[in-house]
């Protein structure tokens, strides 16, 4: 079996769990698309707190912008539609335009600041690279991409996520609380 046949079945097992859960649908729906609004509350919430706060939401969107450059690289590469416009019978719940749907620009921004919230906060920001796989996840239940646009997704933000805290933490030593003395006034 290749990558392609596997992708394709994949996405098929999760996509078929609308059809079979259907009262799922909904939450699914609401996961994958509003979802992304959520993050963006946080975002702001964020700035208003602390300077650590601040200096992790200024490295998570440092940490997009590299992976969504990175992301229009790879989908030079490779492309393809969402699995609604390319497949019949796919469980679609969500309408989105028909574009290039590898990666996954959703995966991609809930990844950038998820992995870069657990690697400021660990235990609570556990929790948010949960919710990014979620997302990614009731994406493809919805119809609207492949497994493949979703881990690739997942995995620009997250590497994009790790090398700017890596550096941000050599640089202002964000790793220890008691050592964090930075001014970004």
């Amino acid at each position: 079996m290749d990558l392609f046949e596997i992708n394709f079945n994949l996405f098929r097992a999760i996509n078929n769990l609308g059809k079979h859960y259907t009262y799922m649908n909904p939450f699914a729906s609401f996961i994958a698309e509003n979802t992304i609004y959520l993050l963006f509350i946080f975002i702001i919430l964020f700035l208003f707190k602390s300077k650590k706060d601040r200096l992790m939401i200024l490295c998570g969107t440092i940490s997009l912008i590299i992976a969504e450059i990175l992301a229009k690289i790879v989908g030079n590469l490779h492309s393809n539609n969402q699995p609604f416009s390319e497949l019949s019978n796919v469980n679609k719940l969500i309408d989105v335009t028909v574009n290039n749907s590898f990666p996954s620009d959703h995966t991609i921004i809930f990844f950038s600041y998820c992995v870069i919230f657990w690697l400021f906060k660990k235990k609570l920001g556990l929790l948010w690279v949960l919710l990014a796989s979620i997302v990614g996840f009731f994406r493809i239940w919805v119809g609207v991409h492949y497994p493949a646009d979703i881990l690739v997704g997942a995995l620009l933000g997250f590497i994009s996520a790790l090398i700017v805290f890596l550096i941000t933490s050599v640089k202002f030593k964000v790793y220890n609380n008691k050592h964090f003395d930075v001014d970004i006034n």
